[in-house]
């Protein structure tokens, strides 16, 4: 069975019967948002099934979009948060990936401006790798860019997606080696992105990481996870009833590859790696739970069937 992820938005009323078709027919919703009267529901569900969705959404006034990047992490890398180095771009950018159901998080370097500088601390590339994707955010000045990028991929093993001022040409002359995407004509400006051309910039962007993670997903299935990232989610949902208490927007963070758990490491690893999956196996047989670098956090990195011989 193979589980595309989808964006449900409809009214509260009777959202119920949604909610209970999706885990019916063996998907998981990823989170639930309620604003006012309406609901978005972020899932995966069977690829097969999503028509029936739609057939019993319709009296609901209920839509099911497709949404590639729901269960997906983002860091959006800026060179600074100072006014004048920080573009608008980043928080643009942070808040568009949003809308099509990832969970971004910015990401401000220490010594990102200035060529002398420029470089990442291990703290910072640690973070950075936690996460599905990087879209790095650099200025309009292509001796610059082309100056900094060695210093500030170094150790970075995700992909990266880098916008800069100079057109995408010119960006994959100046990057060697190549980096995984490019979207040009996106610089420093001092103003929000609200006009329709700055808009479609936003559009090509979004076009070029889900294109970048169609790919990484491509890797993934050919040597599939153990288990499933959003059925772990229910599970310690379940099972370790602390992270209903967690107060932030996001308690469990689905990520391609694995899930960001929002308590203290000292605390819960040893009782999330003892959560049954099924006939006997657990957790901690089918992923590491490590410490985030990210806070107190706990990282769960499921491992592929070729490490474990296992597939549930």
């Amino acid at each position: 069975m193979t589980l595309v992820p989808v964006t449900y938005k409809g009214g509260i009323y009777q959202h119920d019967l949604i909610e209970d078709l999706i885990e019916d027919l063996g998907g998981y919703i990823v989170q639930k948002h309620v604003i006012a009267a309406e609901v978005v529901l972020q899932c995966f569900v069977p690829q097969d099934d999503i028509e029936l969705i739609r057939q019993i959404a319709r009296p609901l006034f209920g839509e099911v979009t497709d949404s590639p990047l729901v269960g997906t992490e983002i860091a959006v890398v800026s060179m600074s948060l100072e006014i004048h180095h920080l573009p608008h771009p980043s928080c643009d950018i942070a808040e568009y990936v949003r809308r099509l159901g990832a969970k971004s998080n910015m990401v401000s370097l220490a010594r990102g401006p200035g060529k002398r500088i420029a470089g990442l601390n291990d703290e910072e590339r640690d973070v950075i790798n936690e996460h599905d994707i990087a879209v790095y955010l650099l200025g309009n000045f292509e001796a610059c860019i082309e100056y900094k990028m060695p210093a500030l991929r170094r150790g970075i093993e995700v992909p990266i997606v880098l916008c800069g001022g100079p057109d995408e040409e010119a960006l994959r002359r100046i990057t060697d080696p190549p980096l995984d995407g490019y979207v040009g004509n996106v610089g420093r400006f001092m103003r929000r992105t609200k006009e329709a051309d700055e808009l479609s910039k936003l559009d090509e962007i979004i076009t070029e990481i889900t294109r970048v993670l169609g790919k990484k997903r491509e890797a993934i299935a050919k040597d599939p996870l153990s288990v499933s990232p959003a059925r772990l989610m229910g599970l310690i949902r379940e099972n370790v009833p602390a992270i209903l208490d967690v107060t932030s927007p996001t308690p469990l963070t689905v990520q391609m590859a694995g899930l960001r758990v929002k308590l203290p490491y000292d605390t819960f690893a040893d009782q999330i790696r003892k959560v049954e999956i099924e006939d006997g196996i657990t957790l901690g047989d089918v992923a590491e739970v490590v410490p985030s670098r990210m806070r107190d956090y706990i990282l769960v990195k499921i491992l592929p069937f070729s490490e474990t011989n296992v597939v549930i």
